[in-house]
This record gives structure tokens, sequence and C-alpha cells, in this order.
């Protein structure tokens, strides 16, 4: 009694168990499963479930290491019971047929030096319908359209002034004029020819 005084006082610490999980939201009509490690064998294992409604700390039942059990006061027997491995140092409660009623913080408990040690504690919730999950949404990558350069975009884009414009140009009438030049000479001298042999 000192012990269990002192831990809702939050000064008794406990390094013999540990007790999984931390909360529990389960719908009415199933069952649950409460889990406890000891550090070391015991004797057994208790379990109490303190409700915060009711402002009462209910001792449910204590299994020992050979899987007796003995319940507390108007305890449902087909409501709860307890699992063990050979080793004696795991235990789980198992809770059916949950009802509303069940809500709580339940704790195992291990006895030691005439004391009860209490673990952290699982807070079971019942209720009706399970909440959905919550849907992660991504917002959707834009992507930036990719521009591809073609080689007439590009030549475009340097400009009419572009040394790759011009200098295949001006090469072009360069070659034009010497070959206007070169025509225009063999017709004269054709011409001067002709006019020789007339006269």
């Amino acid at each position: 009694c000192v012990c269990l005084s002192l831990f809702f006082s939050g000064f008794c610490t406990n390094l013999l168990l540990s007790q999984t999980p931390e909360h529990i939201l389960a719908q009415t009509n199933n069952k649950t499963e409460i889990f406890c490690e000891l550090k070391k064998e015991h004797a057994g294992v208790y379990w109490y479930r303190w409700s915060q409604e009711r402002q009462i700390f209910e001792f449910l039942m204590f299994s020992n290491t050979l899987g007796k059990a003995v319940y507390g006061t108007n305890i449902s027997q087909d409501k709860f019971s307890v699992h063990g491995v050979s080793t004696h140092t795991s235990y789980s409660l198992h809770i059916t047929n949950l009802h509303a009623s069940d809500n709580g913080t339940y704790y195992c408990s291990v006895s030691q030096s005439f004391q009860l040690f209490l673990g952290s504690g699982t807070r079971l919730g019942v209720v009706d319908v399970l909440p959905l999950p919550l849907k992660t949404t991504q917002a959707p990558v834009s992507k930036k359209p990719v521009q591809y350069t073609t080689k007439s975009r590009a030549a475009s884009r340097r400009g009419p002034c572009s040394p790759l414009v011009w200098i295949p140009l001006a090469a072009g009438v360069l070659l034009l004029l010497l070959s206007l030049v070169l025509i225009a000479h063999r017709l004269h001298r054709l011409k001067r020819r002709l006019w020789l042999r007339i006269h």
C-alpha cells in the first residue's frame, strides 16, 4: 500500500519490469492484449486497473508461474486471462468482449520485499467505431515542360548578323561575281575575234 501511494504521488520508480503498449484504442466487442516483461523471474504477476471515471484502483487478478489465477471481487474470469511463457519472465493480459466499462489504465505488478512495483501502465480506450486512418495526400509534382531546341531555331535565335549566316553568304556572292567577270572577259574576247575576222 505504501508503494502504491508513492507511485500515484510520482515517487515510486520501477526497474523490475516493463509494460507495452502505452496506448490501446479498441472497438466494442473485440479483444486486446497487454504485455509485461520481467527483468527476472518472480512468483507471479498482479494486474490492476485504474478507472479515471470512477476514481477507483481495482485488483483484477494474480497469475503465478504454474498458471493458476486468483481473481478480484466481481471480476469476470471469462473476460480476463493471463498467458505466460516457460521462462516465467513474460506475461500478457488478454481482455475479451470489450465494453466502455473496460476503459482505464492497466498495470502489471510484481511483489518484492513486501512491496508492489507497478509497470508504466497501458491506457485502454474502447469505442463503438474506430476512427479512419488519415490519408496523407501529396501535392502533385509540377513538371516544367522541357524545351528542345532544334537547329533551325538555334540559327534563328542567333540573329541575322551571326557569322554562321553571313560568312557563307559572302563567299557565295564573291564566287558568283568572279564567275561573271570571267564570263564577261571571254565574251569580250570572242566578240573581238569575230570583228577582226569580219573586217
